[in-house]
């Protein structure tokens, strides 16, 4: 795996990350326990910083990235993404902050300032812009995103069957490495 210094910045993994070889991971990002980052995952925490929380994952080919300090933003955007959190593959997140038990779609494209509370599902493809709030407990899909309905019981369930797959899928993948 690549986890590369930036400014004297180094990535660091909590106890039970797994980080697949292909990915690369730069500068200020801090990966909380059971967290996986899947095959070509690019994530720069270079301008600003990356926190991924417990039990979370990134799936392949996804790019993490922050907004860098400047007038009009003064702290820039990082990026934060809550405990249980499911991001689809191919998902570009940019200077956001996502919840817990959220689960973002497969080719979602998240910018500059949005915030995604707890329990949302983003539909796949979707484009959410820049500041844009997404509420709790709802489906939202679209571009640009717009609120479809409530979230079922059984999809805020899947919320965490999500988490609980990948934390288990990640455990097979480090007990292969020894």
């Amino acid at each position: 795996m690549a986890i590369k210094s930036f400014l004297g910045q180094q990535p660091t993994l909590a106890n039970g990350v797994y980080v697949e070889e292909s990915a690369v991971l730069y500068g200020d990002i801090k990966l909380a326990e059971d967290a996986s980052v899947w095959p070509l995952v690019a994530a720069r925490g270079d301008v600003n910083f990356i926190r991924i929380g417990k039990r979370s994952n990134i799936q392949d080919g996804s790019v993490l990235h922050v907004t860098r300090k400047h007038e009009a933003v003064p702290e820039g955007y990082p990026l934060l993404i809550g405990d249980e959190v499911t991001v689809g593959h191919k998902v570009m997140l940019h200077g956001c902050t996502i919840g817990n038990r959220v689960l973002v779609g497969m080719g979602a494209i998240v910018l500059d300032g949005a915030v995604i509370e707890d329990e949302v599902m983003i539909g796949a493809g979707s484009l959410v812009p820049p500041g844009k709030r997404l509420q709790s407990g709802y489906l939202y899909f679209g571009s640009p995103v717009k609120q479809a309905r409530p979230l079922t019981d059984a999809e805020r369930a899947f919320l965490t069957e999500s988490a609980d797959n990948y934390v288990k899928l990640k455990q097979v993948y480090l007990d292969q490495q020894g």
